[in-house]
């Protein structure tokens, strides 16, 4: 049961979506008190159940992690009765989240302009592929494609490597959270004049968007950026060096912190003494000569060495930690961003309202569970 408390206690959501973009859309705001009806292929589900091992009863990890506290109909498009309760629930509802492959719901005859016209008041967000107009408009995509055509996976691993592509769906997940912030807008929006919106985001232009400061060094200096490993192209040091026992991220940075960062590890205050490297634009033009001599040095030393020298300094650093070790960290933990539902822990929403982090507390759905009691609250 959602709380009444909750800030989106009242909306129902309809998520027509697969896979990752739209569920992390229908998950956030579910986290936050909506009620989130997700609407399935009765005959394949969520493509993301079957995204496993592992699996957590019938479903894979990736969908008990994307749907928690939604409820889950399974509806046959080709089916009239069914088709007109997915119409039934479109126009009762606050608002549609969906990510379907594009033309599928015009070729059921579900048209948004008309479903508006019924629901005034309804929030409609698209999230495509490459967006709604243009060449690719119509091209299928998923998140490697959306880092590989906005750059992104062009500046992501080490010069004169295979491209490499970030390892979480920061596109896919970026996408959902997109939506939601349109559609918050739009509720708002709402709430002043009583009328909808319709809202649309695509994988490629939140690509696009994570790109923000690359583009802009190019289109200001004609830079094409490569990729600098854990570093950055704009900073020195700011990136991760290997001690005896493990990695280090050391991120220096301004030019005060890369003094402090010399006069707190051993041997290297001559290195903070050198004039030529006391500016971070020299540092970074430097960075095939100054980086080695960081490293050198680092190597020496234990990760609680390191870590516990650049602490007493005052220059910013961390541990690289595994999957494991990110679970059981105490700071992990203090943060209360671990939520537990049918067993199972799981990382909530990363940010609090009034100290308090919103969750539905709700489990992942089996396909078609809700199917009875939502045919029968809805279909008239």
């Amino acid at each position: 049961m959602l709380s009444k408390s909750a800030p989106l206690h009242g909306l129902t959501v309809l998520e027509l979506g697969h896979s990752v973009a739209a569920p992390y859309a229908g998950l956030i705001l579910a986290e936050l008190g909506a009620r989130v009806i997700k609407v399935e292929n009765p005959h394949t589900g969520d493509y993301a159940r079957g995204w496993g091992p592992p699996f957590l009863k019938a479903d894979a990890t990736v969908f008990h992690a994307l749907n928690r506290g939604k409820e889950s109909l399974t509806l046959d498009f080709e089916n009239p009765q069914q088709l007109a309760l997915l119409k039934q629930l479109i126009t009762s509802s606050d608002a549609v989240v969906q990510n379907l492959r594009p033309g599928l719901l015009t070729k059921f005859g579900v048209d948004v302009e008309e479903m508006r016209k019924q629901n005034p008041g309804l929030i409609w967000c698209d999230i495509g592929a490459f967006g709604k107009t243009g060449p690719l408009s119509s091209k299928l995509g998923y998140d490697p494609l959306a880092q590989a055509s906005s750059g992104i996976m062009s500046i992501t691993g080490e010069a004169d490597r295979p491209p490499v592509r970030v390892g979480v769906s920061l596109v896919d997940m970026g996408s959902g959270m997109w939506a939601v912030i349109g559609l918050l807008a739009a509720l708002f929006e709402r709430n002043k004049h009583g009328n909808g919106a319709q809202i649309a985001t695509s994988l490629f232009e939140t690509g696009l968007a994570w790109m923000t400061i690359p583009l802009a060094a190019h289109a200001v200096a004609g830079e094409v950026r490569k990729p600098h490993g854990s570093g950055l192209a704009e900073i020195v040091p700011y990136q991760a060096f290997q001690a005896k026992d493990g990695w280090v991220m050391i991120a220096a940075g301004n030019d005060k912190l890369f003094s402090k960062l010399c006069h707190s590890l051993p041997g290297l205050q001559e290195v903070g003494d050198d004039p030529r490297f006391t500016l971070n634009r020299d540092r970074v033009a430097l960075r095939a000569e100054l980086v080695p001599k960081i490293e050198s040095i680092v190597h020496t030393m234990t990760v609680a060495e390191v870590g516990e020298a650049l602490d007493a300094g005052g220059v910013p650093n961390c541990p690289l930690l595994t999957i494991d070790k990110v679970w059981t960290h105490p700071q992990t933990e203090a943060v209360g961003i671990v939520t537990e539902a049918d067993g199972q822990k799981w990382v909530g929403l990363p940010f609090t309202i009034n100290d308090a982090r919103p969750t539905s507390g709700g489990i992942a759905p089996p396909l078609g569970a809700q199917n009875e009691t939502i045919t029968r609250e809805f279909l008239k």
